[in-house]
């Protein structure tokens, strides 16, 4: 009886959450969701989409409970919670990736930021099982770094693995990490760090971060400052370069979730959460003609979501999905499946 009753006050409080802030650029009525998945214990914040190759209807939606009782949950398209881990202390972010050779075979995994035990860990899809040895320490075990943020990349040339962390705090520069994901011998993931880089501005912390695998891109939002873009490649000769800040006006507070939904040749859309005004502001994936590091506004999006923090998003068709699915938290717990049609309709994207 008391958890429900704690269950229901916390469902009042997000209820009466805070007015929501302007945002002058979207003009659209609140798009609505095609599924709202079951509410979460705790605090959702971040997911990621696993598309089943076999089939596509058992394609999952991998999302953190962030709670020191939290955990990864796996959503089948209809918002049913099909699986789970157990128990991690505060998962923060979550990405997925496919084929990595493990224990001499293609595995497909998602990796976690457990932000109280200062660490990555490391699950296979769809099942969960976990494929690590708890010993994936970030930042050194630093502490004040607790990790958050997680975005994975597979280099091209080699198919090397590598996860790009960011964390509660950091300096001036150097403020993520990048390590190599690899078979430790046994059929378990062991990592080594490659570099450190990126910008940031001291105002709040880093903790969205997206690959755009194709183009060989990172992006992550500087809370109250901008989105930064470098090269994903830790061997590129520009490595350590920033190619773009933008973002960095029209924002209420926070800049939150990043998604990329890729189109032909390079072109789509790098969506971010305005998460004060329950918006997303969306940039040319592309750039502009002759300057691919260039992004303007395109268009601001309302949604239904309230607060989003996290998001994904995925152009394949899936069932329900035609045109694409996205995916986004919102602070009532629950994650939010929105058909890609539907926002680029509200957003008069072409």
């Amino acid at each position: 009886m008391k958890t429900l009753l704690a269950l229901a006050l916390m469902a009042a409080l997000a209820s009466c959450a805070q007015p929501v802030a302007p945002d002058p650029d979207a003009t659209n009525a609140p798009v609505k969701p095609r599924v709202v998945t079951a509410a979460l214990a705790h605090d959702t914040d971040d997911p990621a989409i696993w598309i089943n190759r076999a089939d596509l209807a058992k394609s999952l939606v991998i999302g953190t409970d962030k709670d020191t009782a939290g955990g990864l949950y796996a959503f089948d398209l209809t918002g049913k919670i099909v699986g789970q881990t157990p128990t991690l202390k505060r998962p923060n972010n979550v990405d997925i990736i496919t084929g990595v050779i493990l224990g001499g075979q293609p595995t497909d995994i998602a990796v976690t930021t457990e932000r109280e035990e200062q660490r990555l860990r490391i699950f296979r899809l769809p099942d969960l099982a976990p494929l690590d040895k708890g010993d994936l320490v970030a930042f050194d075990g630093d502490r004040t770094r607790g990790p958050m943020g997680v975005a994975l990349y597979r280099r091209p040339g080699d198919g090397a693995v590598f996860a790009i962390v960011g964390g509660k705090s950091g300096p001036a520069e150097g403020y993520l990490w990048q390590y190599r994901l690899e078979d430790d011998g046994t059929g378990k993931v062991k990592m080594t760090k490659v570099r450190a880089f990126g910008a940031y501005s001291g105002k709040k912390e880093i903790e969205a971060i997206a690959v755009d695998a194709e183009l060989g891109y990172v992006y992550y939002s500087d809370e109250q400052y901008g989105v930064h873009k470098y090269r994903a490649d830790p061997a590129a000769p520009d490595a350590a370069q920033e190619l773009a800040l933008f973002g960095t006006t029209g924002f209420a507070s926070d800049l939150e979730g990043i998604s990329i939904y890729p189109q032909t040749k390079g072109t789509g859309y790098v969506l971010v959460s305005n998460q004060q005004a329950d918006t997303f502001r969306i940039f040319p994936r592309g750039g502009t003609p002759g300057k691919p590091h260039d992004h303007p506004l395109l268009a601001s999006v309302r949604l239904s979501t309230r607060e989003s923090d996290g998001s994904d998003v995925t152009a394949e068709a899936l069932p329900g999905f035609p045109g694409g699915l996205f995916v986004a938290m919102s602070t009532d717990r629950t994650f939010q499946f929105y058909a890609w049609d539907d926002i680029a309709a509200a957003a008069k994207l072409k």
